[in-house]
């Protein structure tokens, strides 16, 4: 192994990643130049044993979307809708209601609900949402709501976000998810973004949930026209960020999919791409306890693979997936729970069924 590492150019960062020592910019810029994946990979995996040992993660959960009708219509987004568009729909709480009902006889403990920047539903809403899935399961744990739809919901209650999130909190929110980060750069999200939040503001409203809390989870979008060194810096706000407030639970690195977007000129990544953003994450984010290969963006052969290359978590049955197969994702919309345990064990990893904040339910 030394001498794919000397071969690669690694052993100084081998070195830092042993002595628990944080990479600069620079290392990153080396480790995305690399073509030696293996040696990438190594160094990844030396990260990941150390923080999870051979276990890998995942989840029962469902989600929901509860409209796709949004305002920001973002360039690289295939799931938003202008509230005219034939395509858009949006589910009143019963029918939300229903979602959650049709699965009940399954061991779900996490439902994930995320929809667009909606122009006209009201803050009771949302509300009225969180606690119509706690009527019907009490028991599940809620992740709603990214930072971006957290930001429109403080405007919609015309109160902080802080006092928005104890509001939430109290109507059954129990976790937020990483979506809407996209890329921090102010150039991207010019170019393909410019209605949304900024990223300034998507770091504000994680800070304001952790302090309040409630543990969030973090994401880049990559693989469509950022440079490495955005990619980087992204991960830079995002640890120093961690460095403060402690309340990241996972990193999610999500691979642009092109199709029926206005970037649809835009190849695919490649599954060198995704491993390295996966691995690279992994050494660059020291202080982040989590890493998922999500399977329904990279496909279930590759998040196999991903956890060799720094990752711990395969997220989880998923159910119902719409915002990435909308873009063309040409994987299944959920896996069973035995499917996922057979994927883990072929990866000669150890499966460990997590809740939402990675308390461990059942080890297979």
């Amino acid at each position: 192994m030394d001498t794919l590492l000397q071969k690669a150019g690694f052993v100084d960062i081998y070195d830092k990643v042993q002595a628990g020592e944080r990479l600069t910019i620079e290392d990153g810029r080396r480790l995305f130049a690399a073509n030696d994946i293996l040696a990438l990979g190594f160094l990844a995996n030396a990260l990941r044993e150390r923080k999870n040992g051979n276990k890998a993660y995942f989840i029962y959960n469902q989600h929901i979307n509860y409209s796709n009708i949004c305002t920001n219509l973002c360039k690289f987004c295939a799931f938003g809708k202008d509230k005219s568009s034939p395509q858009a729909y949006e589910m009143s709480v019963d029918q939300v209601r229903e979602k959650v009902r049709e699965r009940l006889d399954e061991p779900i403990t996490e439902i994930h609900m995320v929809g667009g920047i909606h122009p006209d539903l009201p803050f009771s809403y949302y509300l009225d949402l969180l606690r119509a899935i706690k009527e019907i399961r009490p028991e599940v744990h809620i992740q709603a709501f990214t930072c971006v739809e957290i930001h429109h919901l403080a405007e919609l209650a015309g109160k902080s976000v802080g006092d928005t999130l104890e509001e939430l909190k109290a109507a059954g929110l129990g976790s937020i998810p990483g979506g809407g980060a996209e890329v921090f750069s102010p150039r991207i999200r010019k170019l393909t973004c410019e209605k949304k939040l900024s990223g300034e503001g998507w770091i504000e409203v994680a800070k304001t949930a952790h302090h309040h809390g409630l543990h969030t989870n973090a994401t880049l979008l990559y693989g469509h026209i950022e440079t490495i060194d955005e990619r980087l810096e992204h991960l830079d706000i995002l640890r120093r960020t961690q460095d403060e407030t402690g309340g990241f639970l996972a990193y999610i690195p999500l691979a642009f999919h092109p199709k029926n977007t206005e970037m649809a000129d835009h190849a695919r990544t490649t599954a060198m791409e995704d491993l390295k953003n996966i691995a690279v994450a992994r050494l660059m984010l020291d202080n982040f306890p989590h890493i998922k290969a999500y399977w329904v963006m990279i496909g279930p052969k590759l998040a196999q693979i991903a956890l060799s290359f720094g990752a711990d978590d395969m997220d989880g049955t998923v159910k119902e997936e719409v915002i990435t197969h909308m873009a063309g994702a040409d994987t299944e919309q959920a896996l069973g729970h035995k499917t996922l345990i057979h994927l883990i064990r072929e990866a000669g990893r150890e499966p460990v069924e997590r809740d939402t904040l990675y308390n461990v339910l059942q080890t297979y």
